[in-house]
């Protein structure tokens, strides 16, 4: 797969921690809500792992920009992106990955970790401006209430979709907003707000560890393995 030049067109803080890069490739880049791509910034050695790294698409395929989002943090690759400017080159590969949203799946269910929470945003993102009816249950957990990215865009979709329903999972300390739950994502919480968890097409973003103990968590309630569509996130 060949490489896409692309440049910076606007830098969004989501969070004290995580940042939204909207970028514009020189050439349009079909995908599917839910892909990824592949940020190079070291075109000379592709297998330069600390400077191009994976990071999936946080906007809909109906936007005409690109919009990558990352916890930033001392890494080679955070550092890069936190002087990226208008004038900086970046090249991208992409479309890749398989754990996508199909317009064929009536009724989905998101279980997500932190940073996780950017390929889900490219599918309500895709749901909502293609105005699909399509039935949404996402359960969204972080350490504390100001690290949940993408929360005013959520609590919008949610306010203007009636087949939308949100609940953030806060698990470090108890939360202010009475959309927020205190606690972890457990079998309890999926059954008492996602009880047809089994009729749902699944979607688990996250950490390793995260994403391993939502698909057990989800095979123990009894959910098909075919419906579980899992992607770690790995070095974020």
């Amino acid at each position: 797969m060949r490489l896409i030049n692309a440049r910076l067109i606007e830098r969004i803080k989501r969070t004290p921690t995580i940042e939204s890069f909207r970028i514009k490739p020189d050439e349009r880049i079909n995908f599917k809500p839910g892909q990824f791509g592949q940020v190079i910034f070291d075109r000379d050695d592709p297998d330069n792992k600390e400077l191009n790294k994976y990071l999936s698409f946080s906007s809909s395929p109906t936007k005409g920009y690109l919009e990558i989002t990352k916890r930033l943090s001392q890494s080679e690759f955070s550092q890069k992106l936190k002087i990226l400017d208008t004038a900086s080159a970046l090249a991208l590969k992409a479309p890749l990955g398989n754990c996508v949203f199909e317009e064929s799946y009536r009724k989905i269910g998101f279980l997500i970790g932190g940073i996780g929470i950017t390929p889900v945003i490219s599918i309500i993102e895709y749901i909502a401006d293609k105005k699909l009816d399509t039935d949404i249950v996402l359960l969204y957990s972080n350490r504390d209430e100001q690290e949940i990215a993408f929360k005013k865009e959520l609590d919008g979709w949610l306010e203007a979709n009636s087949n939308i329903k949100i609940c953030y999972a806060i698990t470090d300390c108890k939360p202010k907003d009475k959309l927020c739950f205190a606690g972890r994502i457990d079998k309890n919480l999926c059954l008492s707000r996602m009880p047809d968890i089994k009729e749902r097409v699944l979607f688990i973003f996250g950490p390793p560890r995260m994403v391993e103990a939502m698909k057990n968590l989800c095979l123990g309630i009894g959910v098909e393995k075919e419906k579980i569509n899992a992607e770690n996130f790995v070095g974020y």
